[in-house]
């Protein structure tokens, strides 16, 4: 059983973990690198608890939440999860191949081979976060499983009733040996990153990266990284403003904005501010007529963030910005059952402000203004490397200008966020916004140790480089010395 719930000593959540890892370990040496028919089955169950379970995960979510759209958690936590461990089950034999590689002449005119192997790492931590817990497990899962890898696995703390929930559902489908669920807080979560794993994915916030990178040192453990930080939205030459607002307002408020992905702030040309504005709040108006109640809008996750969100608008207002709720159905928000927060635009922000400062995770959008593209970017190359950058509009030179002056974890164009839903493309961040990159191949990739194997020749011929050293060795040096 997973049974490693809630350990009433963080002392005693220690020691079980490092048992639980030891036995994990020990299952991997003893019944070596599972088979392609054994991976495709573990991606096949993880399949089962989401598509036989998922409307249980549905509710699970949204109670955590206290009001989480259903629709956009069947979207996102459950058919969004379900897509990577196809692509991996349907992927996975071209996968597992070895690579074939060049040997250097002129062994190569005898026969020698060269290849690459990829091999399990052994036994992965996954540390999932709150935002979207299901899909944030069941994703980098599939390249784990894919790899061949055993797995332990951290949910967020802030979203209890999912993460138990997850920790009944894998001890269902699962022995602990192949994948095990700890749940349990903070404290819980600094001796699992401390754990010497073979490779520890965290995904979340940066300021709790840099504790999870310092645990994992201790081991020598590698890492994967995915954080998040400011990512920008550059509207630029030939851009549908309609189009492009409900594009940006519809990332903006999935999941009430907490998302690592979400637009964080968005820079139009000067002259289009004002279309700006019309256009999103007409798109908001469309996709939400009323929010204090509509089971479609978000709340924020706790009561913590929702004051530190409040508190990033009440500081910009502060500091001089022009703040535009979009409340289309003019309702008051004072009093509510939940803590949802009406999509919001801050007006005239500068850098002095925390929301530009801070990653925002909640439904408020800095706008600022430009005169040319090359400030844009400038403005963005200025900060730290984002998670994700978005470009608006049909100028194709303008675009390519964007594309190669700015580095980020990643891009869309003429869209937000839609470039990690692509199995086929890395995702990953850079800098601050992390390190390290999955889906599909990148993650079998990420979690595969690349095993150089060289096949040398029957011939002696190589007997010439052995001492004693004699003239048909250095003329084969001389070769090899030159232009």
């Amino acid at each position: 059983m997973n049974a490693l719930t809630h350990p009433p000593v963080a002392e005693d959540a220690k020691s079980r973990m490092e048992t639980l890892l030891a036995r994990q370990k020990a299952a991997n040496i003893r019944a070596g690198a599972p088979t392609k028919a054994q991976r495709i089955d573990q991606l096949n169950r993880c399949i089962a608890i989401l598509v036989d379970h998922g409307e249980e995960l549905v509710e699970a979510l949204n109670t955590d939440f206290g009001a989480r759209s259903r629709d956009a958690t069947r979207l996102t936590d459950i058919a969004g999860s379900i897509g990577p461990l196809k692509f991996a089950r349907d992927n996975l034999g071209a996968w597992m191949r070895p690579d074939k590689r060049k040997v250097e002449s002129p062994l190569n005119l005898f026969g020698a081979k060269a290849e690459v192997r990829y091999q399990p790492k052994g036994v992965i931590g996954i540390i999932s976060p709150w935002n979207f817990p299901v899909n944030l497990t069941f994703a980098p899962l599939a390249g784990v499983l894919a790899a061949g890898n055993r797995a332990m696995i951290k949910p967020s703390e802030l979203t209890p009733v999912t993460s138990d929930a997850m920790l009944r559902l894998f001890d269902l489908y699962f022995d602990e040996e192949e994948i095990a669920v700890i749940t349990g807080g903070a404290d819980v979560g600094a001796s699992f990153s401390g754990l010497a794993f073979d490779h520890l994915v965290f995904t979340g916030g940066t300021s709790i990266a840099y504790h999870v990178m310092r645990a994992a040192s201790a081991n020598l453990v590698p890492l994967t990284l995915e954080l998040g930080g400011k990512s920008p939205v550059i509207v630029g030459k030939g851009a549908d403003m309609e189009k492009t607002a409900a594009r940006i307002m519809n990332g903006k408020t999935l999941n009430a904005g907490q998302i690592c992905l979400a637009p964080d702030y968005v820079m139009v040309p000067k002259t289009e501010e004002g279309a700006f504005v019309t256009a999103a709040t007409g798109a908001v108006a469309k996709m939400f007529p009323t929010i204090k109640d509509n089971p479609d809008y978000t709340s924020i996750v706790n009561q913590r963030h929702y004051d530190r969100i409040r508190g990033l608008v009440d500081d910009a207002k502060a500091k001089g910005a022009r703040v535009v709720e979009i409340n289309p159905a003019n309702e008051d928000f004072s009093q509510q059952e939940h803590r949802r927060i009406p999509p919001t635009l801050i007006m005239d922000a500068t850098d002095d402000m925390k929301v530009m400062q801070e990653e925002i995770f909640g439904p408020v959008l800095p706008v600022k203004t430009y005169a040319t593209a090359e400030e844009a970017v400038a403005y963005v190359n200025a900060h730290d490397r984002p998670l994700g950058l978005y470009y608006f509009g049909e100028d194709d030179a303008e675009r390519e200008m964007v594309l190669s002056r700015t580095t980020s974890g990643g891009v869309t164009v003429n869209d937000v966020i839609f470039h990690v839903a692509q199995e086929d493309l890395p995702f990953g961040g850079i800098g601050p916004a992390g390190m390290g990159s999955y889906h599909g191949r990148d993650g079998f990739l990420e979690f595969s140790h690349k095993k150089s194997v060289y096949k040398q020749i029957n011939s002696e011929i190589l007997a010439m480089t052995r001492p004693p050293f004699g003239k048909a060795f250095r003329q084969q040096i001389v070769g090899r010395i030159k232009k």
